[in-house]
């Protein structure tokens, strides 16, 4: 596609003036003005056909294959252009849906032979599939006269998933096979309640770990040595309900709580327990039953890509209730979910405390750092004390919410994203020292 530049328009029209002074003055010299015009279209031609063209559009290493949320990836492209006078400025812009943020048109200057590689940056608003629809290109010829243009229809989509290359890399960081509660198997109270094996007493050891009656018989003293139960239920509830979709720091707070999730199943998977995915809003949602074993975890990550977003409020009724019937022995459940005040949070505290008399419940949330903020900074104006107090009264009504939940018997966590999948990984492996569950 080719048109005419503003520099081109401008020529044209400053014939203008002379065509009309010669027209008032020197009829007979009206040859001029048409000759002004022939000349600045000859000009036009000769930069159409001097200025290079595109020769194609290369993506070097295809599209990747997956998105992660809250990550980006790079998109190498090389633009080849035909002989002719190589531009010295080429606009790109790539076009995408609303899942990827709005990547700038971006001016780019200098050569290798006549190629121009350049790489853009995918960066997922959210999980969905993310298309990507045009490559849009121009610049100017050598003259400045004219201005190509070229569209790629690239019709490539990816899908957005889960940030699982963050869930790996933590848990490499976080937990290896043997590091859970330390290489040799520990007889302390509290670590275990599974009868491993019998081993001679030696100095240091818990004298409560002594087998008396095995010791007489062997006339020498025996301790018992214990391992952590295996084979336990781990519930993660995921409430995807507003204002659980809302952005905190750029990032959907359902995909962080997801990310801290698939963390922390990644990690009880392979200590031997048991992971369910559960999905609630305004009704039961997505539900991947139990799942077990290390090769259980690219199911559990699949279906966690399949938790969408919703705007509608939860109803912690209808959705703790079905989760329940649908437990036949004792679990972890794990609820990622937020209130605003203690209004809203009453349901969710009247079903949160029939869960716990069967169950261990553990209600994880994000600290609000908006609130907190509100409240931290300094009082310049009248404006920001009135701020100040709201906010402080907010947090406050947080505290009891939370206090309530504490006094049922429910674990809870509230901390800020960027530890939040440390600290649910911690809880858990506190809960298995005790033998909680």
């Amino acid at each position: 596609m080719i048109s005419p530049t503003p520099r081109a328009v401008f020529l044209m029209l400053l014939g203008a003036p002379l065509m009309l002074a010669i027209a008032l003055m020197a009829p007979a010299l009206w040859i001029v003005s048409a000759g002004w015009i022939v000349g600045i279209g000859a000009l036009i031609l000769l930069d159409t056909m001097t200025g290079a063209s595109l020769r194609a559009y290369e993506v070097e290493t295809g599209p990747p294959a997956l998105l992660y949320v809250g990550g980006s990836d790079p998109l190498p492209v090389v633009l080849g252009f035909s002989d002719g006078a190589l531009p010295r400025r080429v606009q790109v812009q790539l076009e995408t849906n609303d899942i990827l943020e709005d990547i700038p048109a971006k001016g780019l200057r200098g050569w290798e032979g006549r190629e121009r590689p350049y790489e853009f940056t995918l960066v997922p608003r959210r999980r969905g599939t993310a298309k990507l629809v045009r490559l849009w290109s121009r610049w100017n010829g050598p003259l400045g006269l004219v201005q190509k243009r070229h569209i790629a229809q690239l019709d490539h989509e990816i899908v957005v998933t889960p940030n699982i290359r963050w869930v790996k890399d933590e848990a490499i960081r976080l937990f290896s096979r043997d590091a859970a509660f330390g290489i040799k198997t520990q007889i302390e109270r509290g670590d275990g309640s599974e009868f491993d094996a019998l081993r001679e007493f030696t100095s240091g050891m818990d004298r409560r770990a002594i087998d008396w009656k095995h010791s007489a018989r062997h006339r020498s003293l025996l301790a018992k040595e214990f391992r952590t139960e295996r084979n336990h239920n781990i519930v993660f509830a995921f409430d995807t309900g507003r204002l659980m979709s809302e952005q905190l720091g750029g990032v959907p707070k359902i995909d962080r709580a997801i990310n801290a999730g698939l963390l922390l199943s990644f990690v009880s998977l392979r200590q031997g327990d048991r992971a369910m995915f559960y999905g609630f809003d305004s009704r039961p949602g997505l539900t991947t039953g139990f799942l077990s074993g290390p090769r259980g975890f690219p199911k559990v990550q699949s279906m966690a890509a399949n938790l969408d977003y919703s705007t509608e409020e939860t109803n912690y009724t209808l959705a703790l209730s079905t989760l329940a019937s649908r437990l036949e022995r004792r679990s972890l459940i794990i609820i990622f979910s937020d209130f605003v005040d203690t209004i809203s949070a009453e349901l969710m505290l009247e079903n949160v405390k029939r869960l716990t008399d069967r169950h261990l419940v553990l209600f994880a949330t994000f600290e609000d750092e908006a609130l907190s903020g509100m409240v931290d900074a300094p009082p310049e104006t009248t404006e920001d004390v009135t701020r100040a107090v709201i906010a402080d009264g907010m947090l406050a009504e947080r505290d009891v919410v939370m206090r309530r939940l504490q006094r049922m018997g429910v674990q809870v966590i509230e901390t800020r994203p960027e530890s939040f999948g440390a600290a649910l990984i911690s809880r858990y492996l506190q809960i298995k020292q005790r033998d909680m569950l």
